[in-house]
Formats: C-alpha cells, structure tokens, sequence
C-alpha cells in the first residue's frame, strides 16, 4: 500500500534523529515495511518556527524532487506543527502540502512554557545558554531555547487560524491523554505540573487537551489508553502499548491512501 503522495514525520522540540537515537522510534521503518514511502524531517531540536520551517521546506523540496511529485503529507508531532504551519502560511508551502496532521501540538500553547518563563531572566538565560550549547554540539544550526520557550505560552488563537487554516490542504489533529503520573515515569513531572496549573484540562504531560485542536479534531490517538506526550512518538514506551501506537499510524496512513492523498 502506498499513498500518492509520501509522507515526512516532523518531530518537536529536544529530539534529533542521530545514531542511536530515532526521532519516531521504530515508526517510520514500520511504515516502510508496509509500503509507505517515509521521511523525517530531522530539523533542530530547539529552533524556533522561522529558522525549523526554514529547514523543513528544504528537505519537502528534496523529497518532492527525489520522488517526483508536486506535494507530501505531513504528520507533525508537538511542535513540530507549529513549525510546519509556519513553513505553510509564511515561506509560500500551501501548494505542496496535501494533509497536514499534527499530534499533540500546542496551537494554544503549554502551561508548562508559561510558567517557566515566570522564572527570573538570569536562570533562563543561564538555562538557555546550555541548552543551545548542547544542542549545537549535537547538530543545531539555530538552537534558540529561550524563544522557543515564547512560542510555547499559552495563548488565545483565532478560530480561523485553528478550524479553517487552509482551502487547499486537508487539517486532521488528535490529542492524548496521561492519566497517573506513573504510567510514564519521564512525563510524570510535567504532567504533575500541568494539572497544578490546569486541574480541570486532560493532557498529555505537555499539551493540554484543548490545545492539541486543530482542523479536524479526531479526539484522542489510542482511544481510552493512557499515552503521554513522548510515548506516542514511540520514546521510552512500554511493550503493551507499541502495537497500539504502531496500529494508530498505520491507520493513519490507510486513511490517507483512502482519501487520495
């Protein structure tokens, strides 16, 4: 099975796909064995939405003439949507994306990047000096954690710009939900955090449920199960939830062929 046009998964902030270490996990090369033609964006891991949509249109600009084609789909986790809406609305894209669908994305942002940015200016700026310096050693040609951290705030975003972003591409957006702390030992801590400063909101760890709408909200990835932020990008996910997740991207995928994407 393959669909008409191929597919670039576009990661979010902190991950790079080096070596050992895979910004979807086994996700792509599952994909591939089922036909799919997949690509990863491998963009900076702390660049903002300018310098990543930069980056992205350039390897959408590889891809399309290495396969041929006039457009591809786009399936962006976390930030990694704002960084591909940027690419669209802002470095002239719109033509050559069939179907944007982002995962966990923060269009209103993240209380947890709202608070932190409460934190007196010197330990940020001693916090971002480092986080640049060890993300430039490791392959970021912009790293800027500081403003990434702005973009992150939680923020009231148009209707227009969430529900009808684009007449020319088809807008899909799922959210997940973390429901115990221990059901994920690394997002325990934000997920602590986020229901500290918003009780009442499901979320994910990082992105609380209502910001994750966009397009055509398809509700939660895996149905009733506990999935954090980073597992639905296969990072640190136990056994009994890959083939779920796995299922869930191939669903995905079927339903783009099925739509002629």
């Amino acid at each position: 099975m393959q669909t008409k046009y191929p597919i670039i998964l576009v990661h979010g902030i902190a991950v790079k796909d080096i070596r050992f270490f895979r910004a979807f996990g086994y996700i792509d090369r599952i994909l591939k064995i089922q036909g799919y033609h997949v690509y990863i964006s491998n963009h900076d891991a702390f660049g903002t939405s300018k310098t990543n949509g930069m980056q992205i249109k350039e390897k959408i600009l590889h891809i399309m003439e290495e396969e041929g084609v006039d457009k591809v789909n786009i399936i962006a986790h976390s930030k990694g949507g704002l960084d591909a809406k940027y690419m669209i609305k802002e470095l002239g894209m719109e033509d050559h994306v069939a179907s944007l669908t982002t995962l966990c994305t923060p269009h209103r942002g993240s209380p947890i990047a709202s608070n932190v940015l409460r934190l007196p200016k010197w330990i940020l700026a001693i916090i971002a000096f480092f986080v640049n310096t060890f993300y430039r050693i490791f392959g970021d040609k912009h790293p800027n954690a500081l403003e990434v951290c702005r973009e992150l705030e939680r923020r009231e975003v148009s209707e227009k710009e969430l529900l009808n972003f684009s007449d020319k591409i088809y807008c899909q957006s799922y959210s997940c939900t973390m429901k115990k702390c221990k059901d994920d030992f690394w997002m325990s801590i934000p997920l602590a955090f986020s229901h500290y400063f918003e009780k009442k909101i499901p979320s994910d760890g990082m992105v609380p449920q209502d910001s994750a709408i966009f397009g055509v909200y398809r509700g939660e990835a895996i149905g009733d199960a506990s999935i954090s932020h980073s597992e639905i990008m296969d990072y640190m996910t136990s056994s009994k939830k890959k083939d779920k997740i796995y299922h869930f991207y191939s669903m995905l995928c079927e339903e783009l062929v099925s739509m002629g994407f």
